[in-house]
């Protein structure tokens, strides 16, 4: 049999991953907690044990590092895997989840794949060739005054001890902006800025597996993306990302790296 492309195989692994996802909404079975307010279903750990096999049996060389079961492998090259981001929605039947896989070559993701099971949008880019949505090429966003966009963050699941919560930066952006949406998956929400739908998005201490993907797409779409001190290398822990249209991204640095107290 022929080895598929990474990126054809990518597309129809997150399809079939995102299948499983449909069929357990709405009932996710049991839940256990990682953390204080980090759930995990069962599904979180079928779709990952779907994703994870199926890379190694088709690529044994490479290796996985996946949300739920840590690291398998140790090839050189090296997918991310988020097989259910959005974890709370998906337990309390919210329709905005994703799967999400990345390839990264090195330190730099070179595909990605984020598939929305719900809306069937199937978001994916490789370096060099752009980034799509459903066969449609996708373009940020024009936006280039900081009042007039539409912002999308994340909190720590950790918010009550965490060394950054975010809540002084919401605040900040709220005062600023158009204004500023959560939707509790970091992987669509860049997929979004990718698509234009919004115009910038930060987030701290987030992991690799749920942006990776997402950061590629954004660089492909025509934005930005840097840690949030306005760095390269957003995936370095501790990770903080900050990615844009790339006109915005000054007035976005200037009010995360500004003085003012944080909450």
């Amino acid at each position: 049999m022929t080895v598929p492309s990474r990126i054809d195989f990518a597309l129809d692994l997150a399809r079939r991953a995102g299948e499983l996802l449909r069929t357990g909404y709405g009932h996710a079975g049991s839940v256990r907690y990682k953390g204080p307010i980090d759930p995990v279903t069962e599904y979180d750990l079928r779709s990952e044990a779907m994703i994870r096999e199926a890379i190694q049996r088709t690529f044994p060389d490479d290796s996985v590092v996946g949300e739920e079961g840590g690291i398998s492998g140790d090839g050189t090259g090296r997918w991310l895997v988020d097989p259910l981001d959005g974890t709370v929605n998906f337990a309390h039947a919210v329709p905005i989840f994703a799967v999400t896989l990345a390839y990264l070559q090195g330190d730099r993701p070179v595909l990605g794949v984020t598939y929305d099971p719900m809306r069937d949008e199937m978001f994916h880019a490789s370096a060099g060739n752009g980034a799509w949505l459903n066969g449609q090429r996708l373009h940020v966003s024009a936006c280039k005054q900081l009042d007039r966009a539409l912002l999308i963050t994340g909190f720590p699941y950790g918010i009550q001890s965490a060394p950054n919560n975010n809540l002084g930066h919401y605040a900040a952006f709220t005062m600023r902006s158009l204004g500023v949406r959560r939707l509790g998956s970091a992987a669509l929400d860049l997929a979004y800025v990718a698509a234009g739908r919004f115009d910038a998005y930060w987030e701290f201490g987030i992991g690799p597996w749920d942006v990776a993907s997402g950061m590629l797409m954004v660089e492909e779409a025509g934005g930005r993306v840097t840690r949030t001190d306005g760095q390269p290398d957003p995936l370095r822990d501790p990770i903080s990302i900050l990615a844009s249209n790339a006109w915005l991204h000054p007035a976005m640095l200037a009010v995360l790296n500004s003085n003012e107290p944080t909450v």
